[in-house]
């Protein structure tokens, strides 16, 4: 059972690196560009949009990725280190709280009163949240492979 919540927990992980990535280089980016060539109006709209879609393609990956990393934590693999886990953890910690202390308040400003200088701020604070989750890849592959090699 520890290897399937070890599996589901990559799995979580590698998509949230994926959609982190791609949200820090191309689409915040682009909010960017949204908030200071769009009368307030559209951007407000684009900026409300970006939050509900991006709620919908990542509701169960984050979930999948809380309620596995809890998971680990309970039941790990033999052949995992014990310390990875918890390194796991940390950094999901800080995504976590990046997200809900940083990028959320940044965006309930960018649905309501779209600037360039607020979607400026969500590319910057958003780096922290980038570094987390990738910290987190590196630790779910390397669990991973204690596992195949084992």
């Amino acid at each position: 059972m520890a290897e399937v919540i070890l599996v589901a927990n990559f799995v979580a992980t590698a998509t949230m690196v994926g959609v982190i990535w791609f949200v820090q280089w191309v689409h915040y980016p682009l909010l960017v560009t949204t908030a200071a060539d769009n009368p307030m109006d559209a951007a407000s709209q684009v900026a409300r949009e970006h939050q509900r879609r991006t709620g919908q393609v990542l509701a169960v990956p984050m979930a999948v990725e809380g309620f596995s990393t809890l998971g680990l934590l309970i039941s790990r693999p033999d052949a995992v280190s014990f310390v990875l886990p918890w390194f796991g953890a940390a950094s999901l910690a800080v995504a976590l709280g990046s997200t809900v202390l940083l990028s959320v308040p940044l965006h309930a400003k960018l649905a309501t009163n779209p600037t360039a200088d607020i979607a400026r701020r969500l590319v910057v604070t958003n780096w922290p949240r980038t570094i987390a989750w990738s910290v987190r890849g590196a630790i779910c592959t390397t669990m991973v492979l204690q596992v195949v090699r084992s």
